[in-house]
């Protein structure tokens, strides 16, 4: 599974990180530390109200001021925690949306993450290859990231990646176990797949490369099977989605509360007898 990006102002603009390092050389995805960021300010916090909860009132509970400055630095890198930002507008909504669904948290907070961390992105391949109940192999997986890495990183720093990301993996839930982590496949929620087709949009992505995107993958909904889980997300107003005999229009740009005006149609063909669900 690829997910290398290629740069562009359009993925800029929407917040996408690119670049030959990133977070997880010193921390993982930090699922805790934003649950608890996100759950103590209101929606309408802005940059500087996410620092001065991390740095000045410790919010999270840091034992020291360089703890809490490193903290506040690993989390904006990886989830930007700035509404002007709108790949932050998009997740802070569908936060809020997911209120109730801890697993859905975690993985819109892996593909955020997965947008904005480029090392993070290099070690998809190797853990969403592997076959539900197949171990991850530490060795294997720091092989991995090297081939991926070249002469970047000594073994040292090849081995914090290779944990860091392991546990960010494992904290959305497609590992399991810490002596031994195994694959798991995911269950997105609806706010999940609405996130996956405004990720595949800031790229570009229409019709079936839309559907099946490379975060369709991350969320374990390969070849078009993410298309009957976004029939409940337009159900509950998330996307744009509706059917006309065999083709559908897709949107999901509605989540940015920043945007304004009808999104553009994208149009795919659906899988036979998928319309009348629609």
């Amino acid at each position: 599974m690829n997910m290398r990006l290629s740069r562009s102002a359009s993925l800029d603009r929407a917040g996408f990180r690119f670049g030959e390092r990133g977070t997880q050389s010193s921390r993982h995805i930090m699922l805790r530390e934003l649950g608890e960021l996100l759950d103590a300010l209101p929606a309408s916090a802005d940059r500087f109200d996410y620092a001065t909860a991390i740095v000045d009132d410790n919010v999270l509970g840091k034992p020291t001021l360089a703890t809490r400055r490193a903290t506040r630095q690993r989390l904006a890198e990886l989830y930007a925690l700035d509404p002007a930002v709108p790949l932050f507008r998009v997740l802070r909504r569908l936060w809020e949306f997911d209120r109730r669904h801890a697993r859905g948290r975690a993985l819109l907070a892996l593909l955020s993450a997965l947008a904005r961390d480029p090392l993070l992105r290099l070690t998809s391949a190797p853990v969403l290859g592997l076959a539900p109940g197949e171990e991850l192999v530490r060795k294997e997986f720091i092989n991995a990231v090297h081939a991926r890495t070249g002469t970047r990183f000594n073994d040292a720093v090849l081995g914090k990646v290779a944990g860091n990301a392991a546990s960010s993996w494992s904290q959305a839930g497609h590992l399991e176990g810490r002596t031994r982590r195994v694959r798991r496949i995911v269950a997105p929620t609806p706010a999940v797949v609405a996130m996956a087709l405004w990720l595949g949009e800031a790229e570009g992505l229409a019709g079936h490369g839309l559907i099946d995107s490379r975060w369709a993958t991350v969320l374990d909904l390969p070849g078009g099977a993410l298309l009957p889980h976004a029939v409940e997300a337009r159900r509950l107003g998330l996307i744009r989605l509706s059917a006309a005999g065999n083709v559908v229009d897709v949107s999901a740009r509605k989540l940015d509360p920043g945007q304004r005006g009808d999104p553009p149609s994208h149009e795919t063909s659906f899988p036979a007898g998928l319309e009348a669900a629609v």
